[in-house]
């Protein structure tokens, strides 16, 4: 396994609240990662097309720019995850910044009633991502996320649901991981030593 190079981020210096382990980002380099955030109280702000076309066009431009490449995305109303590659680390903080300030706005614009702050901030995240650590574990992810659709009744089959995009076929993208040694593999860390699932 080559050399990583990673940082955390905390809205604390302690590492633990209430006998949790407190949430972070990773800001890892090379890595597979799983990205997920929610609207505030889970209000339908993406119940409308116009809102969906929104988040679609920020997501492309702001992933793009940044370097993530997405294998799989799914839009809900209130919420999406997303799984895909990150060559550098450091961009994570600034991507995710710029789509959803351009997404809370822009969608505030065209829905009726203004929601603020417009992503969920539970312990002031305002989404949560996670390093895959190995290729099952994105296998599981990514047909998580594919099927949210059906999961929530809204497609008998995920095809059918326009707003889960498949960009790489879940094999290949593995595959690739797989040769570039992106899966974060046996890191000794508590984050993922809780047992609880992340995915």
């Amino acid at each position: 396994m080559p050399e990583r190079n990673f940082r955390k981020s905390s809205v604390s210096s302690r590492e633990t609240w209430k006998c949790e382990h407190r949430f972070e980002h990773w800001y890892a380099d090379n890595a597979v990662y799983f990205i997920t955030a929610r609207c505030r109280n889970r209000q339908p702000a993406f119940a409308s097309e116009p809102a969906k076309k929104i988040f679609w066009a920020k997501f492309s431009q702001y992933t793009s720019e940044f370097g993530f490449v997405p294998w799989v995305t799914s839009l809900m109303d209130n919420h999406y995850h997303t799984l895909g590659y990150l060559a550098v680390g450091e961009n994570l903080g600034v991507m995710m910044q710029r789509l959803h300030g351009s997404i809370a706005k822009l969608v505030n614009d065209v829905n009726a009633a203004r929601l603020q702050p417009f992503w969920y901030d539970s312990g002031k995240q305002g989404y949560f991502d996670g390093c895959i650590r190995a290729a099952r574990q994105a296998d599981l992810a990514y047909r998580y996320i594919q099927r949210q659709s059906m999961r929530h009744k809204l497609a008998a089959d995920w095809r059918d649901y326009p707003h889960t995009i498949v960009n790489i076929e879940a094999k290949r993208a593995i595959h690739r991981a797989e040769e570039k040694q992106a899966f974060l593999g046996r890191l000794r860390y508590r984050r993922y030593q809780s047992g609880r699932k992340r995915v």
